[in-house]
């Protein structure tokens, strides 16, 4: 059976706006007491089976206790990790990391690329992108690097144009083209794939997707390459941290060839692995 504490978004509203969270002393010491299990905050999806996977399969005899806790929105792993709840975490991207640690004031650092989630464009209306009809509405994620990461797709499908430069950090003002007049529905980017019956439409982070019973590999209209894309998920702890000889064994076993395999059997090219 799994081992993996389920924390929703709900409960831990209040620890996910407040940076200052005081941490129970259990959570405290698993960051502070490297002989103690290193509990790393996740995703469920594909960042905690993926963990799960380790600990099941390859922790014991690589002598790591490993906890894997679920998050199920993008500021409370960050946050956690920060107040010492957790000692770790596993579910964003290096551009997502760098905007996180800038708006809050955080000290989160990477410590090794795992896989690579292709971001993709669905629908429930249309099957191929440039069926989209004059003022569709698409649902994008809300937050800075995941809205520029979907106007950028949809810019590199010919769907509109971009000012020049503006990378992930485009939102819709950047738009210098939009031949098909398209709308944009910012939600939460958990929030992208539910919404797909209201809108003709989403761009959906690939966790989410796989969530949702998507197959981005299958399913997507469009979808991100992997090649040269800088938007691999990692492995992070607070600064300071790297050298916990737990956090260590963990990045190794992440990057071993017994996880490719499981992500490349598992999720049959909708997750990539990046190593």
């Amino acid at each position: 059976m799994r081992n993996t504490a389920k924390i929703t978004t709900a409960v831990l509203a209040a620890g996910a706006l407040t940076l200052g969270l005081t941490a129970c002393g259990a959570d405290k010491d698993s960051a502070s007491d490297t002989s103690g299990p290193l509990i790393v905050a996740a995703s469920p999806v594909p960042h905690a089976e993926i963990l799960t996977f380790v600990k099941d399969n390859l922790a014991e005899k690589a002598g790591l206790d490993l906890e894997v806790k679920e998050f199920t929105d993008y500021v409370t792993p960050n946050t956690a990790t920060e107040d010492g709840s957790v000692g770790a975490n596993f579910f964003q991207t290096q551009p997502y990391l760098d905007d996180f640690n800038k708006k809050n004031g955080t000290h989160i650092v990477s410590v090794v690329d795992v896989h690579l989630e292709p971001l993709g464009l669905y629908s429930n209306k249309v099957d191929k992108a440039d069926a989209l009809k004059n003022g569709a509405t698409i649902a994008i994620p809300n937050d800075t690097v995941n809205e520029g990461r979907s106007l950028q797709l949809l810019a590199a499908n010919g769907l509109l144009t971009l000012k020049d430069g503006v990378g992930t950090a485009a939102t819709p003002q950047d738009i210098t083209k939009n031949p098909k007049n398209l709308k944009f529905k910012e939600l939460e980017a958990a929030q992208t794939p539910r919404s797909l019956e209201d809108v003709d439409a989403a761009v959906v982070n690939g966790n989410y997707a796989i969530e949702a019973d998507l197959k981005p590999a299958d399913d997507a209209l469009v979808l991100e390459k992997a090649e040269g894309n800088p938007n691999n998920n990692l492995l992070a702890v607070k600064e300071g941290q790297e050298d916990d000889p737990r956090v260590k064994k963990l990045a190794e076993l992440l990057t071993s060839p017994e996880v490719k395999k499981f992500i490349e059997d598992k999720y049959a090219g909708s997750v990539l692995a990046s190593f």
